[in-house]
């Protein structure tokens, strides 16, 4: 049978309300009783029941996570720093997995709320306007995570895309190269497809290069789509000399794509990417990126949302971190 807390209150021989203060950490309770209750508690082998917790205090120490894709190796670094923060400041996680969809990201956004989450913090995705007002229907407060919304209305944590692609694409120009293909992500981004898309136009444009655009595909940030784009480029009349991926999944697939067609990279062609995934340093060559702070993004959100929860004061609401162009062996001068 289920151990209640009527039943430990009768084992320490206290009262239900002493057992509820010590098992809520309140100071108001004698440390020879506190140690009775705990005593009893231990014996019993009693659970306190969370929800009824909850009710209690409108408090469930747990915060709703939305990740748009667990199997991304971006995202779940930028859960381990969420995961790593929330521990840190007692609160547990409820993950939730969304596949990139907008209609499972709203559905799931409304069932943490329903869940009486203390807060929730939503990765990576697309915020629309039914985001928007899916978020508006809750009273706890609410932190972007690697995402921003175009209004630039609500907290967030994430890097400037757009100046991200633009030193990467930078960093081939100043290779000597001129003919750059873009692997981009989604176009109907605006906190990252466009962004970046925008980045790499901005740095040809600056360098007096000519936008093509028949050099741009647009991919799903997987590393299939790298491939299949790679193979359009390389059926072009004039193959480009450099290709900038808008993620490293993509940039890797791409270079397996170059090297599949037997030619070399970064011989014949040069790729870079963005982000820093683990692989892009076990790749062969190792891949030349822009590292996102994807951990740190992680943990300054859920550091970002404590204080929110805690109605303490927040200095800046929308925080942007540094990014970093880490060279390797994927990108070579223009021979």
């Amino acid at each position: 049978m289920t151990v209640t807390i009527y039943d430990v209150a009768r084992e320490a021989g206290v009262s239900m309300a002493t057992v509820s203060r010590v098992v809520n950490n309140n100071p108001n309770v004698k440390p020879q009783t506190r140690k009775k209750v705990y005593e009893a508690i231990e014996r019993l082998g009693y659970r306190p029941n969370a929800v009824a917790r909850g009710l209690a205090s409108k408090k469930t120490t747990t915060v709703g996570v939305v990740i748009p894709d667990i199997a991304n190796a971006n995202f779940a670094e930028v859960a381990r720093g969420i995961e790593d923060i929330a521990n840190m400041y007692h609160y547990n996680i409820i993950l939730c997995n969304a596949d990139k969809r907008k209609e499972k990201e709203i559905r799931v956004i409304n069932t943490l709320l329903e869940k009486q989450v203390d807060g929730l913090l939503f990765m990576g995705g697309v915020v629309t306007d039914e985001h928007i007002q899916a978020f508006n229907t809750s009273n706890v407060p609410i932190v972007l995570c690697a995402t921003t919304d175009e209004k630039g209305t609500m907290p967030s944590v994430d890097i400037d895309h757009e100046t991200a692609a633009y030193d990467a694409v930078r960093k081939l120009i100043g290779e000597g190269h001129k003919r750059i293909a873009m692997i981009s992500g989604t176009l109907q981004d605006p906190a990252n497809g466009y962004a970046r898309y925008q980045g790499y136009k901005r740095a040809l444009e600056e360098s007096g290069i000519a936008f093509d655009e028949s050099l741009v595909r647009v991919g799903n940030y997987r590393y299939e789509s790298g491939i299949e784009a790679v193979q359009y480029f390389l059926e072009l009349e004039e193959r480009p000399s450099a290709v900038f991926a808008a993620t490293d999944e993509m940039a890797i697939g791409a270079i397996h794509g170059i090297q599949d067609a037997g030619l070399s990279v970064p011989e014949d062609i040069s790729v870079i990417g963005v982000d820093n995934i683990r692989l892009a340093s076990m790749v062969r060559p190792l891949l030349t990126t822009v590292a996102q702070p994807m951990y740190d993004i992680g943990a300054v959100s859920m550091r970002l949302l404590t204080k929110l929860m805690k109605k303490e004061n927040v200095e800046q609401a929308r925080v942007t971190l540094h990014h970093e162009l880490i060279v390797r062996n994927s990108v070579a001068p223009r021979g």
